[in-house]
């Protein structure tokens, strides 16, 4: 039986974009705090000019060559920042249109780019628009999501170095400045990129409902095109991104760290410049383009089944819009949230930077719980039908409260085991670091060992998950889930960011000469940023596993299989191709990274060894050269790994089939969601063993170091062997399972119509 909702359907159109205009107001209140932090090459203030001073307490605080060194680097980190991003995006920009046409010609073929109405897939009692006008608002959508997505990344990377240097001049002030201005300026982004997806999509839905009018089976299906459009440019994003910042880390630390005994960030190494870019074109660009699509591909899972369910055949546009309305609550849960660390309580000590990142998660998690059941209370019918695999399931909205509520807290343990697994405040991390006594070996069986043990809790969160959504509502239930764990995305890219903005901050403390009591602040900042940032990864694979299940669901839906059965050879040979599909792709990134990282130690070593007085600080190196071999290299390496995951679904879909191809979506969810937590968490643990060793915070760590002690070393090689491990592959694997469902649902007509083609041959 269903009943109404509470909340009628004009409230519902008023609340999703006044929330995501909240969301874009507070990014701007935010950003105008931030940017009061003046640098000497802003325009001067001149009412403020000097009253500034008079309150900062350092030694060397007058010093305005300091502040005119900073907003130097700050410079040319940005313009090399954005000099890359512009040279990816024209390469990407090349692929988006070429893929727009694709899509528009296969989805277009299925019916013979007919223009006459047709009958409905779920409803055979009514008529349905044509298959070509669902091409070509697929196609529509698809350019959408891209654009928005690349937006997204590109406005994020700004933020962050607009950010840095203002973040190092607070540190002077004290640490609770500098923690303030780096959160909020990764609370920019954040609210920016949630407010930005969430009206878009709104809009789209509205545009697109004044031509589909009561189809709104084909409306949604045109809609997955958003998601499409938002992963594709975040799988070049993460990849090109990764393999920047790794080349650029791996070359400066190897023969700076390891080889010159120079500290991390020192002016005198020539790819310090590159390897500062390269933290905000990978994990700030990338990043922002990764969460945005695991927020467009869950939203339009839910919407696709939503729509084939008693919400979309009964027209009842609240309980449609329940996905979106759930992102909403989440804004306004994290703006709340953001205060907390902001305005109420102030970071005044190095010990409480870490427990303020990790209460923002709570915090946000129980606020977000009350705000769930809100929702699912007043834009839900007590009762409802959704549809299961060819039947419609009975569902009670409080069931729908619980699959929201297991994604979000689901979310929460697993960015807590991965802070567990990830931190030199635990044991782990610990016995990482005690193993380089023995040397790098030793060091990095223990890494490894450590990364397949953090496996373990989180498959198991997530399996809870996925039985508990799917038991209450079908495939919709995991969707929902997947939307739980990304409604507090706005919390959750904030403290994300904040980790590269804090760790910019160091970089540009030390080039600029700045004391070393500032520097220990901004290392205190970047050391709690890693953690966090290790966190973000955990989230966003646990999201990207509930996402990618949520899409395979509707795929199997849309392409009319009834049951995959992993006995039949076509689904077995998708099964076992599909397993292995992360590790071919974890190759090609991990060997991208090695080849980009060897032209950067060759040419830092060509720089000491051939300029005169570089060592002794006399002369200055050629930063230009290194950001040029990170850019090449990266624009030309991530075609293949992008190319890989791109085709792999319409090969498998043309040649093989909708059987085998959903044997393969299965394969790559199983496999790639324990590669990339390992990686990811492998990769963390390695370095926060060497920041755990640098800082030298416990008695057991002074026995490890000093920095360029024979374990401080182990530590670097650990680190350097995990960069491209937790920056690169780990988090490019997540884009990898959720594009490769969406794709293939995106292409389900197509592929039912007209695939097989190898098996309707012999």
């Amino acid at each position: 039986m269903v009943t109404s909702t509470i909340l009628p359907d004009l409230a519902t159109e008023i609340i999703i974009p006044v929330c995501a205009l909240i969301g874009i107001v507070f990014s701007i209140v935010q950003w105008s705090i931030v940017s009061k932090v003046k640098l000497s090459l802003d325009k001067p203030d001149a009412k403020n000019a000097f009253t500034e001073s008079l309150i900062e307490e350092e030694e060397g605080i007058n010093d305005h060559n300091v502040v005119q060194k900073c907003a130097e680097i700050q410079n040319a980190i940005s313009e090399g920042a954005t000099s890359f991003l512009f040279t990816e995006y024209q390469y990407v920009g090349i692929f988006m249109i070429a893929f727009a046409v694709l899509i528009f010609v296969f989805l277009g073929s299925v019916k013979g780019f007919s223009t006459s109405f047709q009958q409905c897939t779920y409803d055979a009692t009514k008529m349905c628009k044509p298959a070509l006008f669902t091409a070509v608002f697929s196609t529509v959508s698809f350019i959408l999501g891209a654009i928005t997505s690349v937006i997204s990344g590109f406005l994020g990377m700004k933020i962050a170095t607009y950010a840095n240097a203002r973040t190092t001049l607070e540190a002077r002030k004290g640490v609770g400045k500098a923690f303030s201005i780096a959160f909020r300026s990764g609370a920019v982004m954040g609210f920016l990129l949630a407010a930005n997806g969430l009206l878009v999509l709104f809009i789209t839905i509205n545009v697109f409902k004044i031509y589909y009018g009561d189809d709104w089976e084909g409306l949604f299906e045109a809609i997955t095109g958003y998601g499409l459009g938002g992963s594709s440019m975040a799988l070049f994003g993460r990849v090109g991104g990764g393999i920047y910042t790794k080349a650029a880390d791996v070359g400066a630390d190897l023969v700076g760290k390891v080889e010159r005994n120079i500290p991390e960030d020192d002016p005198r190494n020539p790819a310090v410049i590159a390897d500062n870019v390269g933290d905000n074109v990978g994990d700030i660009a990338g990043m922002g383009s990764d969460l945005f699509g695991s927020y467009a591909e869950s939203s339009c899972a839910a919407l696709v089944v939503a729509s084939i369910s008693s919400f979309g055949n009964n027209h009842d546009f609240t309980s449609m819009m329940y996905p979106l309305l759930i992102s909403s609550v989440g804004i306004l849960v994290c703006l709340l949230t953001t205060l907390f660390a902001t305005d109420f309580f102030e970071v005044k000590t190095v010990k409480e930077i870490e427990p303020a990142l990790k209460n923002q998660l709570i915090i946000s998690t129980a606020l977000m719980t009350v705000g769930i059941a809100l929702v699912s209370w007043i834009a839900l019918p007590y009762s409802f039908t959704i549809f299961n695999f060819g039947v419609q399931k009975e569902v009670k909205n409080w069931q729908l409260f619980l699959c929201v509520g297991v994604g979000l807290w689901a979310g929460l343990i697993i960015g807590f085991i991965t802070e567990y697994y990830t931190s030199n405040a635990y044991s782990p991390v610990q016995d990482v670091a005690d193993s380089c006594r023995t040397g790098a070996a030793t060091n990095v069986i223990f890494g490894l060992a450590l990364g397949y043990k953090s496996v373990i809790i989180p498959i198991f969160a997530i399996a809870i998950s996925i039985f508990v959504s799917f038991s209450f509502a079908a495939m919709y239930g995991i969707a929902v889930a997947a939307l739980g764990m990304l409604s507090t995305i706005a919390t959750g890219l904030a403290i994300d960011a904040y980790g590269p903005i804090s760790d910019n901050a160091g970089g540009i403390a030390e080039m600029a000469g700045m004391s070393h009591r500032i520097r220990e602040r901004t290392d205190a900042l970047d050391a709690a940023g890693n953690t966090t940032a290790a966190i973000g990864k955990g989230f966003a694979i646990g999201s990207a596993a509930l996402v990618s299940l949520a899409l395979f669901g509707a795929f199997v839906s849309r392409a009319e299989i009834t049951t995959v059965d992993v006995l039949t050879p076509k689904v077995f040979i998708g099964l076992i191709v599909g397993a292995m599909l992360p590790y071919w792709f974890s190759a090609m990134t991990m060997k991208s990274v090695g080849k980009a990282a060897l032209k950067m130690v060759e040419e830092v070593r060509r720089q000491f060894n051939t300029i005169p007085g570089l060592m002794e600080g006399t002369a200055k190196p050629d930063y230009a050269t290194c950001v040029k071999i990170s850019t090449d290299a990266s624009i030309k390496e991530m075609i293949p790994p992008g190319a890989l995951v791109m085709l792999t679904p319409l090969i498998v879909g043309i040649f093989f089939g909708v059987e085998t191809l959903s044997g393969v979506l299965a394969g790559s969810l199983v496999s790639g969601v324990q590669i990339a937590i390992s990686a990811s968490n492998t990769g963390g643990a390695w370095d926060n063993a060497k920041k755990y060793i640098e800082a030298g915070a416990s008695e057991h760590a002074r026995t490890l170091g000093p920095k360029g002690s024979d374990p401080h070393k182990a530590a670097v090689i650990g680190d350097t062997v995990g960069d491209p491990l937790k920056d690169t592959s780990g988090p490019s694997l997540n884009i990898l399972i959720k594009l490769m469902a969406v794709e293939s649902l995106v292409f389900a007509p197509f592929f039912a119509t007209h695939g097989g083609l190898l098996f309707k041959i012999f």
